[in-house]
């Protein structure tokens, strides 16, 4: 495992640019095994999961040519389909967890996919069910291969349209069950779909490749099948996820900086919640300026009740944000109820905030009171193991802030979903120092 040695208590000034969605990026990746056609994707970040994901679409056949340091081109114009039968891609493909998003493409153009049991975060149980009933409901037969331990995904007598009520707005299962219809024969309609920017972009990137899709930016899609998809370019938008880490990294730390090129108006509610945190925000077209901060203080509801954060589909909080908004409320002024309903063991990480002096309570696996303090009880240095990417980022901004020194280890997970981070923090003014085994 490597490890991030972080000295405590250095504020960062300057700019800094978000980089390319990581959760857009690998719905967009698997979208180009949709067509033989040369796809170029622009802005991709440079992190562990993508490029995963690109190793293995070359693995699969699929033609991939770098253009530059965030841009690549794709062309699926020669998909290996007996590989998928291989023990080297069920392992790669179990170890990554947005291969799920490639059964859609594969089983819409070619009529089978291979899926093994996908990894990922170890932040509880993530299911599945919404992304195979949706395929299911469009004509595709599972199998559970209790040899290979993976699924074995057919479409006989091809896919048809359908209506389906999904049971929950998941991102990647909508994502998977539009990538399956586009290409299946008459309408389907897709109620409670997720409207993420994310799951916009894939639908207008498909547009353009000739799909038919309506309702982009709702939670009911129309979809009319169409016999084949064309190549496109597509550049995928910043990530809001990390341009929420770096505000709550300037809160803490006491920091001015600039984010730049956020797209500030596919941000949803996000600068709004940091404001409710006492949070100063301000807009300069489409960059972030957070000014230096003595202290912040957190609101109350109107009533006056403690302020709560809880996740929610889009318009709402992204769960992945969940971490970075508790840890920032640890050196508030006021008390906050972080309520993660999605994952029940993203949270468990909160024992070494508590270690490093913060004051919460734990109050079952979904929910963590947050008595902040203010800057009387500063965080004091440890030594943290990540679990998952976005603790180790709430790890890393706790660390930051701390006074001494603290040790992260098993930072890969941080490396899986954040470009370089310690060389762009450094580069602020941040004291990391990485170590690899």
């Amino acid at each position: 495992m490597s490890t991030f040695i972080v000295e405590g208590g250095h504020p960062l000034h300057g700019n800094i640019t978000p980089q390319g969605a990581k959760n857009e990026a690998l719905q967009i990746l698997c979208a180009t095994l949709l067509t033989p056609e040369k796809v170029v994707v622009e802005n991709l970040p440079d992190i562990l999961d993508i490029n995963n994901l690109i190793a293995l679409l070359s693995d699969m056949g699929v033609k991939v040519e770098k253009q530059s340091a965030h841009s690549y081109s794709f062309q699926a114009d020669n998909i290996d389909i007996e590989y998928l039968k291989t023990p080297e891609f069920l392992r790669k493909a179990a170890s990554l967890r947005g291969s799920v998003m490639i059964v859609g493409p594969l089983v819409s153009r070619f009529g089978q996919a291979i899926l093994p049991k996908p990894g990922g975060d170890k932040i509880g149980r993530r299911r599945l069910d919404t992304h195979f009933i949706g395929i299911q409901k469009l004509g595709a037969q599972f199998e559970y291969l209790t040899t290979s331990k993976a699924y074995s995904i057919t479409a006989p007598n091809g896919l048809s349209g359908s209506y389906m009520l999904l049971d929950e707005a998941s991102v990647t299962g909508t994502a998977n069950i539009i990538m399956t219809a586009v290409m299946a024969h008459g309408t389907t309609t897709i109620y409670n779909a997720a409207c993420e920017p994310y799951i916009q972009q894939l639908c207008k990137m498909l547009c353009r490749m000739g799909a038919k899709i309506s309702g982009i930016g709702s939670n009911l899609l129309t979809i009319e099948g169409v016999e084949s998809l064309c190549g496109t370019t597509h550049r995928i938008l910043p990530d809001m996820i990390e341009v929420g880490s770096f505000i709550g990294m300037a809160a803490m730390t006491g920091s001015e900086i600039t984010l730049k090129n956020v797209c500030y108006d596919e941000l949803g509610i996000m600068p709004d919640a940091f404001k409710r945190l006492g949070i100063e925000i301000v807009r300069q077209n489409d960059d972030i300026h957070i000014p230096a901060h003595d202290g912040y203080t957190i609101e109350t509801f109107m009533d006056g009740s403690i302020m709560t954060f809880a996740d929610a589909p889009w318009p709402g909080l992204s769960p992945d944000l969940l971490s970075v908004f508790l840890v920032v409320a640890t050196q508030a002024t006021g008390s906050v109820l972080i309520h993660q309903k999605m994952f029940e063991s993203r949270l468990f990480f909160v024992d070494k905030l508590i270690d490093m002096g913060a004051r919460i309570i734990l109050c079952d696996p979904h929910r963590a009171a947050v008595i902040g303090s203010g800057r009387l009880n500063s965080l004091r240095g440890t030594a943290m193991v990540s679990p998952d990417i976005r603790a180790g980022i709430a790890m890393l901004i706790a660390a930051m802030s701390a006074q001494g020194v603290s040790q992260i280890q098993n930072i890969d997970q941080i490396d899986r979903g954040y470009e370089n981070i310690d060389k762009r923090l450094n580069s602020l003014g941040a004291r990391i120092t990485r170590y690899s085994d």
